[in-house]
């Protein structure tokens, strides 16, 4: 029997993409627990029987995966409703086939994060739960208090689909690109330990260009879009320098977000993937939030942009707002690059259904789309949006309480947030939608936010250059740094 850990120090919560939290402490009662909270809400209200109360079950490559993923089944069980073990797959072919088939899912995975955190992604039918939903599951879960899980209950097997759920998701792509698409490029294809890096390659390859697979991992590599890792960044241009390819391209570790390079093996910012994503499909109304480049109002590429705090549910809710003021073509996408399709896109006579969550497949491709599209290479397609120099990266093992208090206190104080940006010029303005994200009078921008999933402070900046994005990026963390310990 598992006991339930002392919850006063668990570091489990939900962030802006679902529960997350040590492996240690999730990978036990509390995955067990939360699962149930989930059957139970989905009960209360009815979606469990319209469901013919079954629910999906996927997970990511992580080595906690299986035995977090055979927990939720247990649970599923336990709860009266019958759980369907999907295996490894990406988390958007999850998701696709939950709301073709009007079915809740659930995946297991960290996304981006180590190896020593994991969590649990909740999908109702329709997609994504929201925050009404997660304190839905947090009120259950209170109620439940499950102490223990029985032996009886981790031996349970589980049905597996009878389709296969990969083939239905690239088969979405494959028909809407048509064969052929992508007939002349060379794509190199970094699976480290993606759990779609074979579906990439295989993808890639059934529209006509040629794969080139590299960097297969043997054990978990965070690759976090939003944060890159040097090793991955010199891996990209040594691959570049020694042989022609026209792009790099991979995902974070459940591949709903994108990894895209150029031919010289410079990666490309989540947001311009995601705009030149929605310009290759046609959007005239964007959804993203407000840490993605303060350049797409400016760019004209669009006829509307709103932005939104950090996360899914809250793009999601943009693209709703979006497509109830009449736009006809909605696309959602956040500055780690995973975008979200709020509307049908039809393209040369070809549809491509709504898909509201975040999939690193069809950026990929739009992005090298685009590249034959428009006869030119990456960099000049993504040059065209005018895009400041931006970077990010995070302080990490920040205890929560410390960095709130630290972004608290730049949002109430003025004489401390003038004395922070002296250097800069003074102050312009600030928004506080999510975090602090402040304009210079210089023209640059310093955004401080808080993780929602990971002991972690987020600063995002803007400027000219690449060369001073670096450093304000240094000052920011360096200053962050000063006065959080």
């Amino acid at each position: 029997m598992d006991t339930l850990p002392g919850q006063a120090q668990s570091s489990l919560k939900f962030g802006t993409s679902g529960l997350r939290g040590l492996v240690v402490e999730l990978n036990g009662v509390p995955a067990f627990a939360y699962t149930r909270a989930f059957a139970e809400m989905l009960k209360e209200d009815g979606s469990a029987a319209a469901a013919g109360n079954v629910v999906l079950v996927g997970r990511d490559l992580r080595e906690s995966s299986p035995s977090i993923a055979q927990l939720c089944c247990a649970a599923l069980q336990e709860s009266g409703l019958i759980p369907l073990d999907c295996g490894a797959l990406p988390t958007p072919a999850l998701a696709y086939h939950g709301m073709r088939f009007g079915l809740p899912a659930i995946m297991v995975t960290g996304s981006h994060i180590p190896e020593d955190r994991n969590g649990l992604k909740f999908y109702r039918a329709q997609g994504e739960i929201d925050k009404q939903d997660e304190a839905g599951i947090l009120s259950w879960h209170a109620r439940l208090a499950i102490g223990a899980v029985s032996e009886h209950a981790r031996a349970v097997t589980s049905a597996t689909p009878d389709i296969d759920l990969i083939d239905a998701y690239t088969a979405r792509y494959r028909d809407f690109f048509g064969a052929g698409a992508l007939s002349g490029l060379t794509v190199g294809v970094y699976q480290h330990s993606s759990v779609a890096r074979d579906v990439i390659v295989q993808m890639i390859e059934a529209l006509g260009a040629k794969a080139v697979p590299l960097g297969r991992a043997t054990s978990f590599i965070p690759v976090d879009t939003e944060a890159l890792r040097e090793e991955d960044e010199v891996l990209a241009r040594q691959w570049a320098g020694e042989q022609r390819l026209d792009a790099i391209v991979s995902t974070d570790g459940d591949a709903d977000r994108p990894l895209i390079s150029d031919a010289a093996g410079s990666f490309l910012r989540g947001d311009l993937v995601g705009a030149i994503t929605a310009r290759y499909l046609g959007a005239d109304a964007i959804v993203t939030p407000v840490t993605s480049n303060s350049a797409l109002e400016t760019s004209g590429a669009f006829e509307q942009v709103i932005r939104t705090r950090v996360g899914s549910p809250y793009v999601i809710e943009g693209m709703a707002e979006a497509a109830r003021s009449g736009a006809r073509a909605v696309v959602g996408f956040e500055a780690n690059g995973g975008v979200l399709l709020g509307s049908e896109i039809v393209r040369e006579g070809r549809r491509l259904a709504a898909l509201p969550t975040r999939d690193a497949m069809l950026p990929i491709l739009c992005a090298l789309g685009e590249i034959l599209s428009q006869a030119k290479p990456l960099t000049e397609v993504a040059a065209a949006f005018g895009f400041k120099a931006a970077a990010s990266n995070r302080l990490q093992n920040v205890p929560t309480d410390r960095s709130a208090a630290f972004v608290a206190r730049l949002q109430a104080d003025e004489a401390f947030r003038s004395e922070l940006m002296v250097s800069l010029g003074g102050t312009a303005g600030h928004d506080s939608r999510d975090g602090l994200r402040i304009m210079a009078k210089n023209g640059e921008v310093v955004h401080f936010r808080p993780s929602g999933n990971a002991p972690e402070l987020r600063v995002y900046v803007e400027a000219m250059t690449p060369e001073r994005a670096g450093d304000l990026l240094n000052w920011g963390l360096a200053e962050a740094k000063r006065w959080i310990f």
